[in-house]
């Protein structure tokens, strides 16, 4: 089961608020994701803004995320406004340009990534 299938119960203390987006504007932050993911995970949310499907699991995936501040460091890339970055990213990674995309980052290597809805069913 994935952490989006908890009860409304054990997500009540709404985590929504407290989810403090990093900008990924850099391919130098990269170097910093993978050092930092031997500490704790790294998460990479590519979202596109301009689409409504990307939109919608974005805000399924604040709802609902799990980790506190200190548990993970929680990325996001603008599709639009960095596309390079983004084949960069795919490069780097070995995974597959997709919107939207989440790819968890642990100790320097990809450990799952999913795009579209499938995002919502990572176990993580």
């Amino acid at each position: 089961m994935g952490f989006w299938n908890k009860s409304k119960a054990e997500n009540s203390n709404d985590r929504s608020s407290m989810v403090n987006w990093i900008s990924l504007t850099e391919a130098s932050q990269l170097i910093d994701i993978i050092e930092n993911s031997h500490q704790r995970p790294q998460f990479i949310f590519k979202h596109s803004t301009r689409c409504g499907i990307s939109s919608m699991v974005k805000g399924q995936f604040v709802r609902n995320y799990p980790f506190k501040e200190e548990d993970a460091d929680l990325y996001l890339l603008d599709l639009l406004a960095f596309r390079p970055l983004s084949q960069h990213i795919a490069d780097e990674f070995n995974v597959w340009h997709e919107s939207p995309q989440l790819i968890v980052i642990r100790n320097g290597e990809v450990v799952k990534h999913a795009s579209h809805g499938a995002i919502l069913e990572l176990d993580i």
